[in-house]
This record gives structure tokens, sequence and C-alpha cells, in this order.
């Protein structure tokens, strides 16, 4: 049988993406992530106000390098 092609390409693609941010405030295991872009999120994990950090999916996976944030528009 053929799958449909979309179900095949949803199949392939990363459940969530990978984010990075610093960590503003921290609440009960809660830590307040600013994102990059100004926006911010939560995620549960070990980590202090002002690391940078990787997080996915409501949970902390690591530390981020704390690197100059550069965007262009075209």
């Amino acid at each position: 049988m053929f799958k449909n092609p979309y179900a095949r390409l949803v199949g392939i693609l990363p459940k969530r993406p990978l984010m990075v941010g610093t960590v503003t405030s921290i609440d009960g295991g809660v830590a307040v992530i600013e994102l990059p872009g100004g926006g911010t999120d939560k995620a549960r994990g070990d980590a202090s106000v002002g690391q940078h950090v990787f997080f996915r999916d409501g949970a902390i996976e690591g530390l981020a390098p704390s690197l100059v944030d550069v965007s262009y528009e075209v």
C-alpha cells in the first residue's frame, strides 16, 4: 500500500525543535526562559538564573554556549 506523501513527510520531521534561551527566573523547579526573539517559555530542569540553556518540550536538556545573537533582514 502507498502511504500519503504528507504523512511520510510529517513522520520524518522532528516532533519538537531544540530551542535556546536565557534563564530569567526559577520558581518551584520551573525556569522561565527568554528566547532570542524576545518571547518567553517555561521548562523544568537544572539551571541557574542567567545561564544559556537548550530546551525541548518543556525540559531543559543542557547548557548552551554564551554567543552573541546576530540577525539580518533580507
